[in-house]
Parts: structure tokens; sequence; C-alpha cells
């Protein structure tokens, strides 16, 4: 019903339903791609659907995660490179997952944008599919919201929700086990990963450079987009090979915030830092913030991106589960008593 003035459309208001069709249209391919037991990976339903026995479960527990890649995205859209930090985003939550000992099982995703630009938005979501097929989660829904007047032009923000299952009398962390002399191992980490890149971002407009600038046999840019390694093919392998008590995914916070999340008052983790190398683009880091090695194991993961918490007698196994993952572990120290109080890190050694 017409007023007599001049019509205002959704497309006039910078929201082009046509563009989002075209991008469901584009990516529904990829999302069934990820198809699992339990889930046709079906797009377009107003909700997903996962059928837990049909996954082969009998007394599952669900565990839910939801993340972000932080500002991760600008360095993505300046640097115009859109096909890893579906992985980062996918990673960042089902490493939380996996890490409760449980198999991620279905991921939703979340994409924000003024305006919907399909080919960026594909790429992402495209590598969001290849990361959830990676770790054998079923990709079975997400949101694309344009909203032009909250987000600059050019500007797309991600969110990203998994959700897995483990068996009941498999959760982990498996605190009333753990005893002092079982030992940390560490897995390497690809880089930085999804945490600390507003500081990245602050030594970059500080110091003038360009994400084109050569660095360690690439581009920065290259080498900061590197993508947050998936943990859950060989995490799940480590503890089927027994002897782990626990995981901690090393994020935001690094080491020191993020291992006494799953040790038990009497426990502190005695890490040496003398065990691994730095990583070339963390000492640059350092080097250009000025910052101090507290402050570097206080905020980034410093080339360790997973630590196992494993009984003595299982540390060669859980070591060589890694390995055939494809993944890098070795010990990284161990846990000692501390009279009962809150657990910490007690680092020796320094970062070289």
């Amino acid at each position: 019903m017409g007023s007599g003035r001049d019509s205002i459309t959704y497309k006039d208001a910078g929201v082009d339903i046509d563009a989002g069709d075209a991008l469901v249209e584009r990516i529904a391919p990829f999302a069934r791609k990820t198809a699992r037991a339990g889930t046709d990976a079906a797009l377009g339903g107003f909700g997903g659907l996962f059928d837990l026995k049909a996954a082969g479960f009998k007394d599952p527990l669900l565990v839910a995660s939801t993340d972000g890649i932080g500002t991760k995205v600008k360095l993505a859209i300046e640097a115009k490179r859109f096909d890893t930090i579906g992985q980062d985003l996918v990673a960042m939550c089902v490493n939380d997952i996996v890490v409760q000992g449980a198999e991620p099982l279905f991921f939703l995703d979340y994409y924000a944008t003024a305006a919907l630009n399909v080919s960026e938005a594909a790429q992402v979501i495209e590598g969001i599919a290849r990361a959830c097929k990676a770790c054998g989660c079923a990709l079975i829904g997400g949101e694309t919201a344009e909203m032009p007047g909250l987000y600059a032009k050019g500007d797309f923000d991600l969110a990203g929700f998994a959700v897995g299952a483990v068996e009941r009398d498999a959760v982990l962390p498996k605190m009333q086990t753990m005893q002092a002399g079982d030992v940390l191992i560490g897995v390497a980490s690809s880089g930085i990963h999804s945490n600390g890149y507003s500081l990245v971002r602050t030594i970059l407009k500080a110091r003038n450079l360009s994400l084109a600038a050569p660095f360690a046999n690439a581009s920065l840019g290259e080498v900061l987009l590197t993508p947050t390694i998936l943990y859950v093919k060989s995490a799940l392998s480590a503890v089927a090979a027994g002897g782990v008590k626990g995981l901690a995914h090393i994020t935001g916070g690094g080491v020191t915030g993020n291992l006494p999340r799953v040790l038990p008052k009497g426990l502190d983790a005695a890490v040496e830092l003398l065990a691994w190398k730095l990583p070339p683009v963390f000492a640059w880091v350092a080097s250009e913030a000025g910052l101090a090695e507290s402050e570097m194991l206080e905020t980034f993961n410093c080339g360790i991106g997973l630590v196992a918490v494993v009984d003595a007698n299982a540390t060669q196994s859980v070591i060589a589960a890694f390995g055939h993952a494809g993944e890098n572990a070795f010990p990284i120290g161990a846990l000692i008593a501390n009279d009962s109080a809150e657990p910490q890190v007690r680092y020796s050694g320094h970062l070289v």
C-alpha cells in the first residue's frame, strides 16, 4: 500500500537479500561435505538437528563453546586474504571442546558486515567448512547479517559456536588423579594463533610496518595470518593412548593463565622454558613492543598451543600419539606440590 512518497526498499537501506541467497547457494556444497554420523549437514532450515544416538554415544554429556578471532579479522581485511581465518574461528571453538575430552559434533557460524561481499564471505565460510571437515565436525548452519551503520564499509566480524559430546566417565580434566610427578607435554603452536592481535596491530601502526614486508622467508602478513592449529584429531588420539589426565588450550593469558585452569589445589606446574625455542614471530613481538618475558608468557602462547598433563609412565606413548597425528609434542615440565594453595605456573630458565 503506497503513501504517495518515493519508496524506500530494503536494498536502499543497505541490505541485499539477493546477495545473501547467492552466498548460501555458493557455500551449501562445502557444508554438505562436512556431513557426519548424526546429521545430514543441510542448510536452509530454521535450526540444525543432531542425533547423538546415531553418532554412537551411550551416556554423553554435551560440551559447548563460543568464540571469535578478535582483531585478527582486521589484518585479514587489510591483507585482503580471507581463506585462513575460517580455520582460526573453528579452532578457537573446537580446541576448547576437545580439552574437555569431548569430540566436536557440529558448528555454526555468525558473519556480520556492513554490506555483504559474496566473494569475501564465501572464502571465509568455505574455510570454516574445510576446518570443520578436518576435525570431523559438521557445519549445520549459520547466520549472515548485513548491518549498515553498525559496521564501517569493508569491515566484518565473526563468531563461532560449537557443540561436542563426551561419555560421562571420560570428561577431562581428571583433577582427582593428578599428582606430583605427572609430566607436562607441550604441543607446538603454528604461531600467534588468534590472541594478542590488538597488540600486534598497535606495533604495526607504531612502527609504520607493511604487511607486505619480508619476514622469515614469507611476508609479515602471511606469518601473522598463519591459522590456528586444529588440535582435535591429535588430542583425541593422545587421550585414546591412555594416561592423559588433563588438557589446556593455550589462548589469551598464555601458559601462565590457562594451564592452572586444569590443575587442582595443591599442585603447581613447573615449566622449563628451555624445553623449546621461541618462534621468530614471538621474538619479533617482544623486541618491537619491548615486552618482558613475564608479559610475553601472560599474553601469548609463545610457541605452545596445547599442554597435556600426563601420567609419567605414559609420556612416550602420548608424545607418539601426537606425532602420528602430525603435531610436534615434547616434555616441558612436571607437576609439583604446593601446600594446598591455588595452582600456578612456576618457570625455570628463559625463553630463547
